[in-house]
């Protein structure tokens, strides 16, 4: 028998395809599954035209044969078939797609799409075969066509017997490597994994013969093994099913068998388009945190199909990071692929995917945020943090589109609250919103800063968290409000309290602060007197757009490049202290020193900031008790 030579093109690229197209040798599966599912599809759309032809669906069938001790692995349907010159074309010349040729000639539009376009998924058999043999017979043909070849140099064509319309392609799978297991393309459970994670949606019954464990008959315990024929795939996806014959729990159903994670989701999204670009989509709002979603591990992204078809398993294009929390699926026939149906062209079809399924989700939230408080306060509490994320990176660009969706704890409401629930009722003198930052609600609450803001009646936010400030800071106002920290050194509110002071008392005020500032150095920018504090005698106030929080932050991180606030420190001349701060400015300059290092090491500890020298820290205390 006479081998025909691949063409030299044809040879390179089957060499490519080999060894570079396919990242994942296990999709050469899914790649013969489609090819038998477009052949069934071409007899259903034959059946349109032709009167002769009848299209019973249940006649129709994908069967996956694996012999292992032969090492034989067998993909056979029930579709169209091929002529021998259809062998020719579509086998012999790499690349040359008869389901290409069929999809433009009957200008096919409805939900049938056929799914191979470029030709070459068929070759891809050879990334764990040595031979493969094609047996074919055509629809309405008497003669049958078997096609041969070891992917090296050419193939063979021969005529051959058979009844059955069909294809059958058989590959010689190849023997095991210290790199590679090809044993598990002939083991039973490997070969219902792929077909289920890449095919569990083809529209017709992919068959098996599986292995059961069953009790025989007439015993009580004896159990034998048999084999049964059984449909692996699930077929209908539900995502092409209408949301009316859905229930609460077939979504949750459908997110436990995907494995979209081990919690049960808040809320999901079903939403089909059928437009400009079609495709249907599920998604999931998850309860919990994935364990390594904070990680650089944590890949985001959507699970791609087309056509039913599994091209990727996670699509981060199709999300935004700050929405990379959600799961699921989308599913379009519109997409350009690439010939291996792995990468994507990254075209406007699949952007414009991206930005609906963007705004749903947004829209899904806002609708948790309005109608469901308690289940948006859950998902807040596990994924809040990216949201905030959202707003600070990107240079804001994100921000108005996620500002409405953040919270904070009220020192008023001692709950979570939202910027425009807080703006909303603030009284009509209240020039900033006002945030406290710290470790912990309730380190914050023991704040001395905050005390002249609470003592006006006006309302605190408490930010917990490490990128809270950052986040703030980026959205700079909100509804025309600015953010305003309340260790600011200027929280333009005028003190109730003002003090008639002579001309004398404040010059020797500056004086003795002037001389305290000499004291402390560098480590101050300013010692002032405080117009916030109430019964504490100091604290630490900030200039400029880094607060001692973001200071903290900041030289927390692996980086450190030193960033300080530029720390005022605040004294209170109502309280005490301040008496014994003056005396000793005027009697005993050794003893002032003391007292200044002791109200600024104190002010260190309020803001939770180390001491520099502990030891001295302690030697003043005790010198103060003698």
């Amino acid at each position: 028998m006479e081998k025909k030579l691949f063409q030299a093109e044809s040879k390179r690229l089957l060499e490519m395809m080999i060894n570079s197209i396919y990242s994942q040798k296990e999709i050469f599966l899914r790649e013969l599954i489609s090819n038998s599912s477009d052949a069934i599809d071409k007899i259903y759309y034959k059946a349109l035209t032709d009167d002769s032809l009848s299209f019973d669906k249940d006649s129709y069938y994908i069967k996956v044969t694996a012999d292992k001790e032969n090492r034989m692995l067998k993909v056979t349907d029930t579709g169209i078939g091929m002529t021998k010159e259809e062998l020719e074309t579509n086998l012999g010349i790499i690349a040359k797609s008869g389901s290409l040729a069929f999809k433009t000639e009957n200008e096919l539009k409805d939900d049938h799409d056929i799914i191979g376009q470029f030709g070459v998924g068929f070759y891809s058999a050879f990334m764990v075969a040595d031979e493969v043999t094609v047996i074919s017979k055509a629809l309405g043909s008497d003669e049958a066509y078997r096609w041969h070849s070891d992917g090296a140099d050419g193939y063979t064509i021969e005529p051959f017997e058979t009844e059955s319309v069909g294809t059958e392609i058989t590959l010689k799978i190849k023997e095991n490597t210290e790199e590679e297991q090809y044993d598990e393309y002939l083991e039973e459970y490997g070969l219902k994994s792929i077909i289920k994670k890449y095919s569990d949606f083809i529209r017709y019954p992919i068959k098996m013969d599986v292995t059961e464990s069953k009790l025989k008959e007439g015993t009580e315990n004896e159990y034998e093994e048999i084999k049964e024929e059984q449909t692996i795939n699930s077929m209908v996806p539900i995502w092409r099913k209408n949301k009316s014959e859905l229930t609460d729990e077939d979504y949750e159903n459908f997110y436990s068998e995907k494995h979209y994670g081990y919690d049960k989701p808040l809320a999901h999204i079903h939403t089909s388009v059928d437009g400009a670009i079609r495709y249907n989509a599920i998604l999931y709002i998850p309860e919990k945190t994935p364990f390594d979603y904070y990680s650089k591990e944590y890949e985001k992204g959507l699970e791609l199909y087309s056509n039913g078809v599994l091209i990727m398993n996670k699509c981060g294009d199709l999300l935004p990071d700050y929405f990379s929390f959600v799961k699921g699926m989308v599913d379009s026939p519109d997409l350009s692929l690439n010939i291996s149906r792995e990468i994507l062209q990254h075209d406007r079809q699949l952007k414009r995917i991206a930005n609906n399924i963007s705004k749903k989700i947004k829209s899904e939230l806002q609708s948790l945020l309005k109608n469901d408080r308690d289940k948006y306060a859950t998902f807040y509490d596990s994924f809040g943090r990216q949201l905030k994320y959202g707003v600070y990176s990107d240079y804001g660009m994100n921000k108005e589109t996620l500002q409405d969706l953040l919270m904070f704890y009220s020192s008023k409401e001692k709950k979570l609250v939202t910027l425009d629930e807080y703006v909303s009722r603030m009284p009509e003198d209240q020039k900033y919103i006002y945030y406290a930052s710290g470790e912990s609600i309730e380190r914050i609450e023991k704040l001395p800063q905050t005390e002249l803001v609470a003592d006006k009646g006006y309302e605190i936010l408490y930010f917990t968290e490490d990128i809270d400030e950052f986040a703030i800071k980026m959205l700079m106002n909100y509804k025309e409000k600015e953010f305003k920290s309340v260790s600011s050194s200027d929280l333009g509110i005028d003190a109730a309290d003002k003090e008639d002071k002579s001309e004398s008392e404040e010059r020797a005020d500056k004086d003795l602060f002037n001389e305290m500032k000499n004291i402390l150095s560098d480590r101050v920018k300013d010692v002032r007197a405080s117009k916030r504090l109430r019964s504490h005698p100091v604290c630490f106030s900030t200039d400029g757009e880094v607060t001692i929080e973001m200071e903290k932050i900041l030289n927390a991180m692996p980086d450190n490049q030193n960033i300080q606030a530029e720390k005022v420190l605040e004294i209170n001349t109502h309280h005490e202290v301040f008496q014994s701060l003056k005396e000793a400015f005027e009697k005993d300059k050794d003893k002032l020193s003391l007292y200044t290092n002791l109200l600024y090491n104190q002010a260190l500890l309020i803001e939770g900031l180390p001491i520099k020298d502990p030891v001295e820290f302690t030697n003043d205390i005790c010198k103060v008790m003698l």
